[in-house]
């Protein structure tokens, strides 16, 4: 069998490493990686791959950044060509950026079997363009491999149970593995950060919390206003608009820290006293390490870390220090997202179903 994914953003890789491992472990499977350039990142080196033990890409295609019409377009175009070239058995593609929609889109026009890793999850904000990704991968794509019963439910509701499988969360594989791998180990902090008193790592680049100078402005402010330091590792999308609105990104409680490698960052929410974040892969994260996670939005997809109050939302920044540096809840976590063998069992689907 040949499996061929399609990767753009680094998220992506991180998610394609225990299918790449798992794909190794089958002789009959032929596994060729793509990768569209959707994202160019500095720290995506070979130090990068090597740290997460990421085999390179087979092809690289070299989109590059833009607007979401013209990027999407550019790699529909590029990715058909090498599907053609390639007929794969399954076209797998992984969570929701503009790389999974032109994937997905290039192989149905071709007849080309689509696997979707990550289905079913579901904002409901149809403001966010990952929402549109999402959904129109799904109702497109010929198996949908679900990360949790709640991603399973909402797939059934959309009249999609036939061609859905439950094989859980490849990215708790990752996570649970990286940990194990650093743990013991001080993340690299920014400098004025000391790792052995409290500290809250945050992230922020959704385009609602990024896009309007307002909006920005008074998440730079909370965060800055908190009683402990606060590591911001910048995603570029935070930086770019920070400087076009005129904004200070470092002030009061921020240090500024460059996007984390993969294994740093696990480390970075292990010693922290919690995670502040919109994004969602950073949620669950946090979930699985035992952090308490505050989202700066008013939904989230990972509804299973709410539970128990491990991940509050908190969109208006109301009493931010409070919920923010409240204490590890006492519920104990339960297994929404598999024990590790979700790239196996994603992979065993692809090939009962080929």
């Amino acid at each position: 069998m040949k499996i061929v994914s399609v990767v753009g953003a680094r998220p992506q890789f991180v998610k394609l490493a225990p299918i790449a491992h798992a794909c190794a472990r089958h002789p009959d499977v032929t596994h060729v990686i793509v990768h569209t350039g959707q994202h160019y990142d500095r720290n995506m080196s070979d130090v990068f791959f090597e740290l997460l033990d990421i085999p390179h890409a087979d092809v690289d295609l070299g989109i590059g950044s833009g607007p979401h019409g013209a990027q999407t377009g550019a790699m529909l175009a590029a990715v058909e060509s090498v599907l053609e070239r390639e007929q794969p058995d399954w076209t797998l593609v992984y969570g929701d950026t503009n790389s999974t929609l032109a994937a997905t889109l290039a192989a149905v026009k071709i007849h080309l079997p689509v696997a979707h890793l990550e289905a079913g999850l579901r904002s409901f904000n149809r403001r966010m363009p990952e929402e549109h990704n999402r959904v129109l991968t799904d109702h497109a794509a010929d198996l949908l491999l679900a990360p949790t019963e709640v991603a399973m439910n909402h797939l059934a509701d959309e009249g999609l149970a036939a061609r859905s499988a439950l094989v859980g969360d490849v990215m708790a594989d990752v996570c649970l593995g990286t940990a194990a791998r650093v743990a013991g180990r001080p993340a690299p902090l920014p400098d004025g950060v000391d790792p052995s008193v409290p500290y809250l790592l945050a992230t922020v680049h959704r385009a609602d919390n990024t896009d309007d100078r307002v909006r920005l402005s008074a998440i730079l402010d909370g965060l800055a206003a908190l009683p402990v330091p606060v590591v911001l590792a910048a995603h570029p999308r935070l930086v770019a608009r920070a400087r076009t609105f005129g904004l200070t990104v470092q002030s009061g409680a921020i240090r500024v820290a460059e996007p984390l490698a993969y294994p740093d960052m696990v480390a970075a929410v292990m010693g922290s006293a919690g995670v502040i974040t919109d994004s969602g892969g950073l949620q669950k994260e946090a979930y699985l390490l035992g952090v308490p996670c505050t989202t700066i939005r008013t939904e989230t997809e990972w509804v299973e870390t709410l539970a128990g109050g491990w991940n509050v939302l908190d969109p208006r920044l109301e009493d931010l220090a409070a919920v923010a540096l409240r204490p590890v809840p006492a519920v104990e976590r339960s297994h929404p997202y598999g024990r590790g063998d979700a790239a196996e069992r994603a992979v065993a689907a692809l090939l009962d179903n080929g």
